[in-house]
């Protein structure tokens, strides 16, 4: 019988104990041992390791000076908010928004730059971002030298191990090398992820799905994005790819293919009413949704017959979704919930007239207006996650 190898199963184990860590710290070893199902023994080994490198801190609970404590004071554990700092960053066609956070998390400085880089050339959407990720470093009262890692989220189909943009809304190009590109201009490792899987890992660490191992999430923006997360871990395909639920096939037939984003995407929806000058000004400044917004509200005939139609569509898809993976929890974000009830009502409906007998009531439907930062946020925790991973000595990671 084939075993594992005894190289990458320490590297799992150590990821275990020191998400863990993450998750429920301060904990004890003997509680990381009954959460990990590890041997006191691994634990213990893997934990002097850890202390070892900076990536953990002890600290003692109790006192045995104090009257009426008993016993040696209990060894806590957590992680180190200075073992590193990285660089987390959304992208979008008219905004993006950058956080620099600490090993646990915490947001340092944040920067958002409302500027419009749809189909600018690559160079300059490279130049932009550099700016950004440098001015929030600043303001973290930090250097670039101080900074592990960056992760830039990005709306398309993106190959996480590779840094490659296969495509996306936001440029010009495809197939573009990108993370070579910005690790080259920051001197430091640079992942570029989906922006979809960035802000479901936001939702994981510190969102609405903090208490769950297993999730979905639906992004509605310039594209359709999705995110599984299995056993607190997300699932990618071949090449780390990301998946684009736009390019869902809803209907094929001779008359041709109707993919999902032809129906409920962001310029499906808003190109389905005549535009005047105030909202095709909206929508090339990158508000259309919130434009949109004011005009459901208004009562708007063409744009609540459009996000209704762009609900059944979504809602349909979300049943078959939970058909598949049968998760606890659906969260839906995205700049499309601005279309309000019509919108998420229609969601609702669809999912639950399409949804099997069996899996009613298995999946709880989540939607939220997720800020930007979270979605920043999130890219950070991939970079955090990447470094969690990395075998480290104590003078950092070994990437």
């Amino acid at each position: 019988m084939k075993t594992a190898d005894p190289e990458l199963m320490r590297a799992i184990n150590r990821l275990n104990v020191l998400d863990t860590v993450r998750r429920h710290g301060p904990i004890s070893r003997v509680e990381i041992s009954g959460r990990t199902q590890l041997s006191t023994t691994t634990v213990s080994a893997i934990t002097a390791s850890l202390l070892d490198d900076g990536l953990i801190l002890s600290r003692h609970l109790g006192d045995i000076r104090t009257e009426g404590a008993r016993g040696r004071p209990r060894v806590m554990l957590e992680l180190n908010p200075d073992a590193a700092r990285v660089v987390g960053a959304k992208i979008a066609a008219s905004r993006m928004v950058f956080v620099v956070t600490d090993f646990c998390g915490n947001v340092l400085s944040t920067l958002a730059l409302p500027i419009r880089i749809d189909r600018q050339p690559i160079g300059v959407i490279a130049d932009l971002i550099e700016d950004g990720v440098r001015r929030c470093v600043v303001d973290a009262g930090l250097s670039l030298e101080d900074v592990d890692m960056v992760c830039l989220g990005l709306p398309g189909v993106i190959e996480h191990r590779t840094g490659r943009i296969r495509s996306s809304p936001v440029l010009r190009e495809v197939n573009i090398d990108f993370a070579d590109e910005m690790t080259a201009r920051f001197g430091t490792p640079t992942i570029i992820e989906s922006d979809a899987h960035a802000v479901t890992l936001g939702h994981h660490w510190f969102g609405k799905a903090r208490d769950l191992e297993d999730m979905v999430l639906i992004s509605l923006e310039q594209t359709l994005g999705l995110g599984v997360l299995h056993r607190n871990d997300l699932f990618r395909g071949a090449g780390g790819l990301s998946h684009n639920l736009g390019d869902l096939v809803l209907v094929a037939s001779p008359e041709g293919t109707v993919r999902l984003a032809s129906q409920a995407g962001e310029n499906a929806i808003l190109g389905s009413r005549p535009a005047d000058g105030r909202f095709a000004e909206a929508i090339r400044l990158g508000r259309g949704m919130q434009h949109a917004q004011t005009l459901v509200l208004a009562q708007d005939n063409d744009l609540i017959a459009a996000a209704e139609r762009a609900g059944a569509a979504i809602g349909l898809t979300l049943a078959n979704i939970v058909t598949l993976f049968a998760p606890p929890r659906v969260i839906i974000v995205g700049s499309s919930l601005e279309l309000g009830a019509p919108f998420i009502d229609s969601i609702r409906d669809a999912y639950e007239a399409s949804v099997p007998p069996s899996l009613q009531g298995v999946a709880e439907l989540v939607f939220d207006k997720s800020s930007d930062e979270l979605w920043a946020q999130g890219a950070a925790a991939v970079a955090l996650y990447e470094l969690y991973e990395s075998p480290w000595n104590t003078t950092g990671p070994a990437l």
